[in-house]
């Protein structure tokens, strides 16, 4: 693998504007003053993507009781992201397409796999003054326990 620079703990997170299944805009800087859980991984229809993004899903309630909003991200394109929230079921979550320009947003993050064309699996949990409050990456094959999050969210 080569050597990335995910960014850390402390540092300001970067501002960017993507797409979500919608096609709505989402821009990072628009939720100041919320905790914000950006959920990289690496591509749609896949079952440990799913299972990472239902889990968003599952505890959306939990996040907004706690001022917080759970993203997903991924490099695919706005309809293929469309397509696979509608057919897991996820209507609340917003699932951000990392499409074009390819993986920049992960890239600048430090979090994009160049040799493979996708991001890392990881979640980064951004403070209500868009500080970068807990980073993790788990393995490719590992579903991300979504109770690292809660509990730092409470």
């Amino acid at each position: 693998m080569t050597e990335q620079k995910v960014l850390a703990v402390g540092k300001k997170a970067k501002d960017f504007i993507l797409s979500d299944q919608n096609g709505e805009s989402f821009r990072l800087s628009d939720f100041t003053g919320k905790k914000i859980l950006l959920s990289f991984h690496p591509l749609a229809w896949t079952s440990i993507c799913a299972t990472q993004m239902q889990d968003l899903e599952k505890n959306i309630d939990r996040f907004e009781k706690s001022n917080a909003m759970a993203v997903g991200m991924s490099i695919d394109s706005v309809p293929c992201k469309k397509a696979w929230a509608d057919s897991l079921g996820i209507k609340r979550t917003r699932l951000l397409a990392d499409f074009w320009p390819h993986g920049e947003v992960a890239k600048s993050f430090g979090v994009f796999r160049e040799q493979n064309g996708f991001s890392e699996r990881c979640n980064i949990l951004i403070d209500e003054k868009g500080k970068i409050l807990f980073v993790k990456v788990y393995p490719i094959k590992q579903v991300p326990d979504i109770k690292d999050i809660l509990d730092i969210i409470k």
